[in-house]
């Protein structure tokens, strides 16, 4: 079976959240199933369709219109968060194809910045690339380059219960739910419930093709 591959990227460590590192070419960090890259034009199509889903521009930056200008904005926002010290965001891409199929963000918070915030991900798959398993691959792929590049020895996902694609794929990539957090987090003009999930140092990540299977019965 093919490896993963981890290596460098050329990217700025962030110094705090007024960083002014010049922006830089990232190498995309290449796994058996995905390919985490930058943003590209080509994307714009995945941006747009993204825009249509109920849930996605109400947590994320992604717009809640489908146009062009729209979506290339949004692709130029992703550029620029490691040059601002917010974090890493890239476009998941399909390993053999390089289509891509979605996004993932690593947002620094305590180990970088010195604050009380987590270290989290954040992540989605446009709806036409569901249930295939590109979420799992990508936060496995990046939970692993946050451990031994940005040495973080903790990161927190924070899912709703009823999302259980999201919560499956995270524990697919081995992420633990350590709690349930009442009212934690406001989604549109809603608090919703959260699960939190964390990775703690010392805690073996999983590929996609070593998750266990599901036969108990179904929860959330």
């Amino acid at each position: 079976m093919a490896r993963r591959t981890i290596g460098p990227l050329e990217l700025p460590v962030l110094t705090g959240p007024l960083s002014t590192s010049p922006p830089v070419s990232t190498s995309p960090l290449t796994g058996t199933r995905v390919t985490l890259r930058p943003f590209c034009p080509a994307d714009v199509v995945l941006v747009q369709t993204a825009a249509q889903d109920p849930l996605i521009p109400l947590i994320t930056s992604v717009p809640s219109t489908p146009g062009r200008t729209e979506a290339l904005a949004y692709i130029e926002r992703q550029h620029q968060r490691a040059r601002s010290g917010e974090g890493w965001s890239f476009a998941i891409a399909d390993a053999e194809t390089g289509t891509g199929v979605g996004q993932i963000g690593l947002w620094p918070g305590q180990s970088l910045r010195r604050t009380g915030n987590p270290d989290t991900i954040g992540y989605w798959i446009g709806p036409e690339h569901r249930k295939r398993g590109y979420a799992g691959a990508a936060l496995a792929l990046l939970t692993e380059w946050a451990v031994t590049v940005q040495q973080m020895p903790r990161i927190e996902l924070y899912i709703e219960p009823w999302n259980k694609g999201s919560w499956r794929a995270a524990e697919n990539a081995g992420y633990t739910r350590d709690v349930l957090l009442p009212a934690w987090q406001k989604v549109g003009t809603q608090w919703r419930d959260m699960y939190r999930y964390a990775w703690t140092a010392g805690t073996a990540l999983r590929t996609p093709e070593e998750a266990p299977r599901k036969t108990g019965p179904k929860i959330g």
